[in-house]
């Protein structure tokens, strides 16, 4: 099943966990604690009809939001404008601060579900934009591919076409997460955390190599 039919078929949990697990991935650009995310993550496996679930993901938005947005575009170091690298950067920070801005408070399905799509697009983008790869990448890897590449159906042992490795890599995690949810539902929540550190992991290292490379 591709990336687009799993998120047009999955539930608000498996929508909120695919949207969180995207912005937990690109916490590092954001120059947050690895878990500020964690307590929205935590209260995924409540019952999303519950009122009490809905508060606490409400406050943790509001908590998250507070926490990762001290260190804006507004104040973020000064970078040479005629970097290439550099505006690929601001490019990818932007797209991060975007899918936490646009997490909705309330976790209704149809919300949730435009929000895990936007979030789904935003990832793959600032992969795309930070992969070494890219700049080698044939021609059409841009974003026609990415779509492309979330409307096929890719068995899990077939590599991504058209897409970089870091790309390719992030585009199996995000499938990965919403099938765990789906086939498993509160219980695929602690596999599904465990393939977001793996990426955090990967992106982070990602922006440390190219911070060296700026030094």
């Amino acid at each position: 099943m591709s990336l687009v039919e799993l998120i047009a078929r999955a539930d608000e949990r498996g929508l909120a966990a695919s949207g969180l697990a995207c912005l937990d991935r690109c916490v590092p650009l954001l120059g947050g604690d690895d878990e500020v995310p964690g307590p929205l993550g935590a209260g995924l496996a409540e019952d999303p009809g519950d009122a009490a679930a809905r508060d606490r993901w409400a406050e943790g938005l509001e908590q998250a939001r507070g926490a990762l947005g001290t260190t804006g575009p507004e104040t973020a170091a000064p970078r040479d404008p005629g970097a290439a690298a550099a505006q690929a950067e601001d490019e990818a920070e932007e797209l991060a601060r975007r899918i936490l801005a646009a997490a909705p408070a309330a976790r209704s399905a149809d919300e949730l579900r435009r929000w895990a799509d936007a979030c789904s697009v935003a990832s793959l983008r600032i992969h795309r934009l930070l992969d070494p790869a890219e700049d080698a990448a044939p021609a059409g890897a841009g974003p026609r591919a990415l779509d492309a590449v979330r409307a096929q159906d890719i068995p899990a042992a077939a590599p991504a076409p058209r897409v970089s490795p870091l790309v390719a890599a992030e585009l199996r995690r995000q499938i990965t997460v919403l099938e765990l949810l789906s086939g498993h539902g509160p219980a695929g929540l602690r596999q599904a955390r465990e393939v977001c550190t793996e990426g955090r992991r990967v992106l982070r290292a990602v922006v440390s190599r190219r911070a060296r490379g700026r030094a």
